[in-house]
């Protein structure tokens, strides 16, 4: 250790296994819908007993695609602000780079609000 990493924290044992009596196709089933969530079988059975929301792997892979799409929303309508900023009545109306700078901002509400909704409710 160099002195500026956490200590690591030692797993916590689960020692109590339950026998879950399923047939062949109910336990494809399963292992379909753990690998899906990026769990376990046992993580899966787990979660889902005790009512944790599941999801999908799928879902935070398009939270992460919209994360990017939501810094590139940003970083044009920072082009658009400086562009403004510098070279004011060339090329456009200034109103025109205004309005559309708000609706990059609107939009870029309704990413979040929509990331937030796949991410922190309940499924």
């Amino acid at each position: 250790m160099t002195g500026t990493e956490p200590p690591k924290t030692k797993a916590r044992r689960r020692g109590k296994p339950i026998e879950v009596w399923v047939n062949d196709e109910e336990k494809a089933q399963i292992t379909v819908r753990a690998a899906q969530s990026g769990l376990s079988r046992s993580g899966y059975l787990r979660a889902v007993g005790l009512n944790y929301p599941i999801r999908s792997v799928v879902d935070l892979m398009a939270v992460a695609d919209l994360a990017r799409v939501n810094g590139d929303l940003g970083r044009v309508a920072g082009l658009l602000k400086l562009w403004l900023a510098e070279k004011r009545g060339q090329g456009t109306q200034a109103v025109d780079v205004d309005v559309m700078m708000v609706e990059f901002r609107e939009l870029q509400g309704e990413i979040r609000s929509i990331m937030s909704k796949v991410v922190y409710e309940r499924s």
